[in-house]
């Protein structure tokens, strides 16, 4: 593993990049489904910019995507899953088929969500076990 330097510039952010067939379709979906606010200071025809907490997520038109082959995909961490997953289902969100509320093998509990461009984000915390596992005594 190479040495990080005192000296060396820190990464403090990512916002992924995901592709949109229309934009309004894509900002009515995450402000009024999932709960982002817009962010910029412009309004471009062909890019949007949404936030919610912490995550920031970037979108580009790509008119001619096909859905069907559109492999976007997003992790988002939070740290209480249990009510986010509950807000949405209020909400009527299409919870992803094979992507239900769920305690997985590697230690998360994660549900996923298809936006309408068929990106998909799943959103994840640590299973309780992992979070902060009971010390063994001697």
């Amino acid at each position: 593993m190479p040495h990080r330097y005192s000296t060396d510039p820190m990464l403090t952010a990512i916002h992924p990049k995901l592709p949109m067939r229309n934009k309004r379709v894509t900002k009515d979906f995450y402000l009024n489904q999932l709960g982002f606010q817009e962010v910029g200071q412009t309004d471009f025809p062909d890019y949007l910019m949404v936030r919610r907490d912490a995550v920031e997520i970037h979108f580009f038109a790509f008119r001619d995507l096909d859905p069907a082959e559109n492999y976007g995909q997003v992790y988002i961490r939070t740290d209480a899953i249990d009510s986010l997953y509950q807000s949405l289902l209020d909400r009527n969100v299409s919870i992803h088929p094979a992507g239900p509320l769920q305690a997985k093998a590697w230690g998360q509990k994660e549900f996923s969500v298809l936006d309408p461009d068929t990106n998909l984000l799943t959103f994840g915390q640590p299973s309780d076990s992992t979070v902060n596992p009971t010390p063994r005594l001697p």
